[in-house]
């Protein structure tokens, strides 16, 4: 059976477990195990794998049938062009997430040695994605989870990026340090629907998901506290649920960000936000 053969086989197999993308995970898997490019093994006649990679393809395709996601099956995802290991215990970056990372790179290009923070880090993704495109930026990354921290900091080191990776409740570790910038992609799912979500997301952590029982209580909490550690001019970039971004946008309004937008994703959600403070600390929240 050459590799054309046994892909459609493969796909077969994962549709039937209710895998979302059959074709497209059983070739990036068969080419996992061969190392052959998965397109080349979509075309290939002539390839056809031998015992050893079938026997690791039956594998890595039982786990897949098993709504394992795929990237934790091939411990590593790529965000922003930068290859991330990713393992379980730890959210999956997702393409969504990139477009705020490329927003804040845009806005924050021209900064002398900003000052990033990047809350609620998982993988890293956003506050090492930022010290890589960003020279100087100094970068501080934090995570309630001890498994977030442990691989945030070996993505760090893969990546050559010089940051403070710190374990804590949102700001609690920052003390009363100040920043250009700081980034978010909280939990924000409402906890009643966190059950229902799709198999392979209800793999990942939900310490990373549940967001409270309106989905807005990690907003609330940042929104209180990003004032007190933005520097004059600071931004504020935020992910948010489909749907929230409106009451996302009132609660920084109310804890004194005097210019927000809101952009929408490759779907049309409004999914990504920017505070500005101008004035910040106790004169914001007078006001």
């Amino acid at each position: 059976m050459n590799s054309r053969e046994r892909l459609k086989k493969a796909a077969e197999e994962l549709q039937k477990k209710g895998v979302p993308d059959p074709e497209y995970d059983s070739g990036i898997l068969l080419a996992e195990v061969t190392g052959i490019p998965y397109l080349e093994l979509r075309m290939g006649v002539e390839n056809v794998p031998d015992g050893s990679q079938e026997a690791a393809f039956e594998k890595l395709l039982a786990r897949r049938g098993a709504r394992e996601p795929l990237q934790y099956i091939l411990g590593n995802v790529t965000f922003l062009g930068i290859p991330f290991r990713v393992s379980p215990g730890v959210l999956i970056p997702r393409p969504e997430t990139e477009l705020l990372a490329e927003w804040a790179i845009s806005e924050m290009r021209d900064a002398a040695e900003p000052e990033i923070l990047d809350l609620c880090c998982g993988t890293g993704c956003l506050g090492l994605s930022l010290g890589k495109r960003l020279p100087g930026a100094r970068v501080t990354l934090t995570d309630l989870s001890p498994d977030a921290v442990r691989l945030a900091k070996e993505n760090a080191e893969k990546q050559g990026v010089a940051c403070d990776i710190r374990q804590g409740d949102l700001f609690e570790p920052c003390e009363e340090r100040r920043f250009d910038c700081i980034l978010s992609n909280p939990p924000y799912i409402p906890s009643g629907i966190c059950e229902d979500l799709q198999p392979e997301v209800l793999r990942e952590p939900r310490l990373a998901l549940d967001g409270g029982p309106d989905g807005l209580e990690f907003y609330r909490r940042i929104a209180g506290d990003a004032p007190r550690h933005l520097k004059p001019g600071g931004l504020l970039f935020l992910e948010v649920g489909d749907g929230e971004a409106r009451a996302v946008r009132e609660l920084l309004a109310e804890q004194g960000a005097e210019e927000t937008e809101i952009r929408k994703d490759y779907s049309g959600i409004e999914r990504m936000m920017c505070g500005r403070y101008r004035r910040t600390g106790e004169a914001c929240l007078k006001n």
